[in-house]
């Protein structure tokens, strides 16, 4: 009775941030381009203004996450630094920048004087539940604002801390001063997991949920989420491929190794790497070697593990990547295809014929020649923050999500007069 009690009152606090949200949400759709850049202008001037509270916050989130035995690899993904937050900054004045999409689309005229218009309208209220990344708070509520969303976030309790002082001194204050009502951005109080399950049952208030973070528990929320009617964009899995070709440059090789693992406990680092049989030998020791630099140990056949593992979720070995060899190119595409997420796979290869073939055979979200899969990326690849990445095999949205996908379309019909 006394979980119960809790998942009641979890729920009900979700429920009163979604009306909170709901009712604002007017405020925001009506709001002039020039106000929704300002507002995002003035977050950026807030975010440095207010460092040190930001930072101070981050700092206590981060040592009670050290206390409580978080791994190196998530203990990255919460600390802010100094050089993230002027990053954070500088996406926002970016964001602001960027041109807003064109809310009404000449399609053609129809027969009768009449002509059609594809209509671009926001959704309404849009929630997003994710773990232990605090410039997700910023990176989702601009995105929202950019595309006159309302927004209900919900974090766990590693970066709630951060991401409550965020809305508070950066947030909140920018709507304020855009003249927005800054009830259009909410941040569920509660910390507990039920408030993510919550968050995927209100069709009415909370029709589409941003989705991201560990496998398991994204995917359990989708499947909840469909149970209650409620739409979702999950990035749940990744996982980046390289596919070492035998008419690879190895120096190039080399730096498409270390490029991609600059960073571990992300989804678009290199995770799997296969190499073609016929250069394994001449290959390896420069990709061993690459891999020794970063510090990363390498998983060889016979594999404990499916060979599409995603070593950034395993806290104890996230410093891994998997290793085998492949007979050809055509068995590099179908291990990507076929046992891996299908976030992103790369080719490196001289040989412009096999990049090719490999571009026409894999069917994931983002794929590479001679490029790292870490810039899968909506700031890297469209200069704009994301909300995520999705992989769903389905017309919408997919890869890196952005503003200009945060909408529904509304066919209108109307005289061509008019």
């Amino acid at each position: 009775m006394a979980e119960q009690a809790v998942a009641d009152e979890v729920s009900k606090a979700v429920e009163e941030c979604a009306r909170a949200a709901k009712q604002a949400a007017p405020s925001l759709a009506a709001a002039t381009d020039e106000a929704i850049d300002a507002a995002l202008n003035s977050m950026a001037d807030r975010l440095l203004a207010r460092r040190a509270e930001v930072l101070a916050a981050n700092a206590d989130d981060v040592d009670k996450a050290r206390a409580d035995g978080m791994s190196a690899g998530l203990l990255d993904r919460l600390r802010i630094t100094e050089e993230r937050l002027t990053g954070m900054a500088e996406q926002l004045r970016l964001l602001a920048g960027t041109p807003h999409p064109e809310r009404s689309i000449p399609i053609k005229e129809l027969d009768g004087g009449l002509r059609l218009v594809e209509r671009r309208r926001p959704v309404g209220v849009i929630g997003a539940n994710y773990e232990a990344r605090p410039n997700v708070t910023v990176d989702v509520a601009s995105q929202l604002v950019k595309s006159r969303n309302g927004g209900v976030l919900r974090t766990g309790s590693a970066a709630l801390g951060s991401a409550q002082r965020l809305l508070d001194v950066v947030v909140a204050p920018a709507l304020t001063d855009a003249g927005i009502d800054p009830g259009v951005i909410q941040l569920v109080p509660r910390a507990e997991r039920e408030a993510a399950s919550a968050l995927v049952s209100f069709p009415d208030l909370v029709p589409l949920v941003i989705l991201r973070g560990s496998g398991d528990s994204t995917r359990a929320l989708a499947r909840a989420a469909a149970q209650h009617d409620v739409r979702t964009l999950a990035h749940a899995d990744g996982g980046g491929v390289l596919f070492v070709d035998k008419a690879a440059d190895l120096g190039k090789v080399r730096e498409l190794v270390t490029g991609s693992l600059d960073r571990l406990g992300v989804c678009n680092r290199l995770n799997l790497l296969l190499i073609d049989a016929a250069a394994y030998d001449e290959a390896w020791p420069v990709i061993s070697a690459a891999l020794d630099e970063r510090g990363v140990q390498a998983s060889l056949p016979p594999h404990s593990h499916p060979i599409g593992y995603e070593w950034a979720l395993d806290s104890e070995r996230e410093a891994t990547v998997t290793v085998s060899q492949v007979t050809d190119l055509a068995a590099a595409v179908s291990i990507a295809n076929e046992q891996t997420s299908g976030l992103a796979a790369g080719i490196a290869t001289e040989d412009a014929a096999a990049a090719e073939a490999f571009f026409d055979g894999y069917t994931g979200t983002g794929v590479f020649w001679n490029a790292p899969t870490r810039l899968l990326d909506g700031f890297k690849l469209l200069a704009v923050p994301e909300t995520g990445i999705n992989l769903d095999n389905v017309p919408g949205p997919r890869g890196p999500v952005t503003y200009n996908d945060l909408y529904v379309r509304q066919f209108a019909v109307l005289p061509v007069t008019s």
